[in-house]
């Protein structure tokens, strides 16, 4: 007796999209939860698609000469509190190591919260001269940051994964050259794995990184309504060469501080593109990140059973390069098959019934669409690859859809949430003051500046939103993780 399916997701996306959510996660096997608050594991899936998105970067990196080190979890308190901006925007997030067994430790330990600290200490006693420049270092670590309310898996946990780029110039102008690289790198790869258009925009004072001169961030939009921070680049001018005394001798024999930039993606990326492809069957994974590219389904009858047996076997040896996989359980339906691959996110499923065995053909469904195209045995190798790659773009034209569709632009407050109500990402006038900042977040119930209009619109006779004096600039405005 075969079972049917009642396992899928009971939560409907356009309904409840937080509940959809946290289903997805732990139904399509991506993530569990720890004993740990906040915490929580990235099975084998997700890692698997993480360590895609890492190497493709760290290709791209090494084209730039960048290398990779490694540098401690601790972080002694004494070079965490060096550069005051830094540390005042980090001390609510910092989890301390206080004792070594039984016994209080001297001097506390920061739990990496970002390495800026323990990487410019060594910094100062590396560099000496401009011949010392470019120095150019990249780790991937995990970091901790504790002091948040509502952890949600990869969007926001106390532990996640990143990389951090820090690197360091004789000169401001190849610093902000930089700027540019670093961005495409990151475009790149989200564009062409994760199938993910952005919007990249420079942070408001208030948001930016603390200690930076300035940050920069791509910005995706979640079904759900909220804007997700992805790739970001921080440039950090002199402010940590002067707080930890990075300096070099110039051509001249002169000492100068040097200019720095500071670079990330996490982990985060991965609930975004989890969020924005996935469906109500379940996950949707962009055929160039899928270990497993589609499943082959045989539909048994016992006069036809070793006929369709035998013709699966050689239609997965044909194919092996997709990494296919066999679904020979017989205490199942189809029906269930089904349903629990498209829920794990397998980009294709291949059927093979009686009648496909008379026409040497089998049915393939797209997983993103449902769309069931006849293809001959014969012809798959050639076939399958155009149907992955048209996956993949489709699924990128639908996420430019999503992001463009929520662009939306206002000058009334409550226009504005309203706007932010219907899932919109809102273009503001403001004027260039933090506390005009936290009172739209206070008079709007939670309603963040994102980042300022990266087209640079004119904002000539435009009154700011809060205090109704000359706004300095277009933002956008919506809630984000």
């Amino acid at each position: 007796m075969t079972k049917e399916s009642n396992e899928g997701l009971t939560a409907k996306k356009e309904e409840n999209f937080s509940e959809w959510y946290q289903q997805l996660i732990i139904k399509s096997d991506l993530a569990d939860y720890t004993s740990v608050s906040g915490c929580m594991v990235f099975k084998p899936k997700s890692w698997m698609i993480w360590e895609k998105i890492r190497d493709a970067c760290d290709k791209e990196f090494k084209k730039q000469e960048i290398k990779n080190v490694y540098f401690p979890l601790f972080i002694p308190e004494k070079l965490l509190t060096k550069e005051e901006e830094h540390v005042k925007g980090f001390a609510p997030e910092v989890a301390w190591v206080t004792h070594a067994g039984n016994k209080k430790l001297n001097e506390r330990l920061a739990i990496r919260p970002t390495s800026e600290a323990i990487i410019y200490d060594s910094y100062s006693k590396w560099i000496r001269s401009h011949n010392d420049l470019p120095l150019k270092l990249n780790q991937w670590s995990n970091v901790v940051r504790w002091e948040f309310n509502n952890p949600v898996p990869f969007f926001r946990t106390r532990e996640f994964i990143f990389n951090e780029g820090h690197t360091v110039f004789a000169t401001e102008k190849e610093a902000l050259k930089e700027a540019n690289i670093i961005k495409k790198i990151y475009e790149k790869v989200v564009e062409n794995l994760m199938a993910l258009p952005g919007i990249y925009g420079r942070k408001t004072q208030k948001e930016k990184f603390a200690g930076a001169v300035f940050s920069e961030k791509i910005h995706y939009m979640t079904p759900g309504g909220k804007v997700i921070e992805g790739p970001c680049f921080h440039h950090d001018g002199q402010n940590f060469a002067k707080a930890y005394d990075i300096k070099f001798s110039n051509k001249l024999g002169e000492k100068e501080y040097a200019w720095q930039n500071t670079w990330a993606i996490s982990t985060r990326m991965l609930g975004t593109m989890f969020t924005i492809h996935s469906d109500n069957k379940g996950l949707i994974i962009p055929p160039r990140l899928a270990e497993e590219k589609l499943v082959i389904v045989p539909i048994l009858f016992e006069e036809t059973k070793k006929q369709i047996l035998n013709e699966t076997k050689k239609i997965k040896k044909l194919l092996k390069k997709f990494n296919p996989i066999l679904d020979l359980r017989e205490d199942v339906s189809p029906g269930w098959k089904y349903n629990e691959w498209e829920l794990k996110g397998i980009p294709l499923r291949i059927e093979l019934g009686p009648r496909d065995l008379e026409t040497k053909s089998v049915m393939v469904i797209k997983r993103n669409d449902n769309k069931k195209i006849s293809i001959k045995i014969k012809n798959l190798q050639k076939e399958i690859p155009k149907l992955l790659e048209q996956i993949q773009l489709e699924l990128f034209d639908k996420a430019k859809e999503i992001l463009t569709s929520s662009y939306a632009k206002t000058e009334d407050k409550k226009e504005l949430i309203k706007l932010v109500k219907n899932k919109k990402m809102v273009m503001i006038p403001l004027c260039n003051s933090e506390k005009c900042e936290e009172k739209l977040k206070t008079e709007t119930s939670g309603i963040k500046t994102l980042f300022i209009d990266p087209k640079n619109k004119p904002v000539k006779n435009k009154k700011c939103l809060i205090c109704n004096k000359q706004a300095d600039y277009w933002v956008y405005a919506g809630k984000s993780y």
